[in-house]
């Protein structure tokens, strides 16, 4: 697929995607959607991509929907088809691929341009963007799984703040919330996240991340004892693997893993797919 509305670049078994609107600070449209999502399972179908990082080109991380519809820029979603074309991959978020997703919120983040990276892992955000959960205030509602995903990793009280108010926060303040890992100047905003993400692709066994990661999703709505039992056979699965012998392996004669399971090639048949 030849992307207009972002870009896919591929070094060091990091692959970075970039909304590459910038002359419309990155505005959200069914087309950046759909390359998103196509560019998505392209990284969880390479197996020499171990991680994503999520940014936006110019000054801004994703200013919101694209309003150039005026009045009915929401209108009519209801008879937008559910499902793709035949011969079209199903539409994906970052929290259904195997690989780890990093957003890299360089700038402004407002609507989805918020909502959307709440869906990947890991956030990194500069400190002095707006962010704002704005649905409220052009009379729809927020989307997303936000609902869910805010008021788990920000609390109740602070979701019920943000969402409800559609009030402007400043990265920072996103930081102290726990909606992002660290708030940094916007410069380091990128450079911290493919630091991280190279060292996820250099240092774990791509298999127990995709595990990890299913499950840390799926705990969004399960008891402890619940996740007891869905940790236990896949512990033992990945105990009896070889990936876990050459863990132990590398760490006692202090040199790097040469791992053999690769995503999604050896996915334990225990994990159900995200997708």
């Amino acid at each position: 697929m030849a992307y207009e509305a972002i870009l896919l670049d591929v070094q060091d078994r990091v692959a970075t995607i970039t909304l590459n609107r910038p002359e419309r600070m990155n505005a959200w449209n069914q087309q950046m959607a759909a390359e998103l999502s196509d560019a998505l399972h392209e990284c969880n179908d390479r197996n020499e991509v171990r991680a994503v990082v999520l940014t936006g080109a110019g000054r801004a991380f994703c200013a919101g929907a694209d309003l150039s519809r005026g009045a009915g820029t929401f209108s009519g979603r209801e008879r937008r088809p559910e499902a793709p074309p035949r011969d079209a991959a199903p539409r994906i978020l970052p929290y259904q691929i195997d690989k780890p997703v990093i957003a890299a919120i360089n700038g402004h983040a407002i609507g989805v341009g918020i909502t959307y990276p709440m869906t990947c892992d890991i956030r990194f955000v500069a400190q002095d963007a707006k962010l704002q959960f704005a649905f409220v205030r052009r009379g729809v509602i927020p989307e997303l799984a936000s609902h869910a995903i805010v008021a788990r990793v920000a609390g109740l009280s602070n979701a019920a703040d943000l969402l409800l108010s559609g009030r402007q926060i400043r990265g920072t303040e996103a930081a102290e919330l726990g909606l992002a890992t660290k708030a940094l100047p916007a410069k380091e905003v990128l450079p911290a996240a493919l630091e991280r993400a190279r060292d996820i692709a250099e240092n774990t066994a791509p298999a127990s991340v995709a595990i990890a990661k299913r499950l840390l999703w799926e705990g969004l709505d399960a008891s402890v004892p619940e996740m007891q039992r869905r940790e236990a056979p896949l512990f033992a699965w990945a105990g009896n693997q070889p990936d876990a012998k050459e863990g132990v392996v590398s760490f006692l004669e202090r040199r790097k893993p040469e791992w053999k399971l690769a995503i999604p090639r050896d996915r334990p048949d225990l994990l159900p797919s995200g997708k």
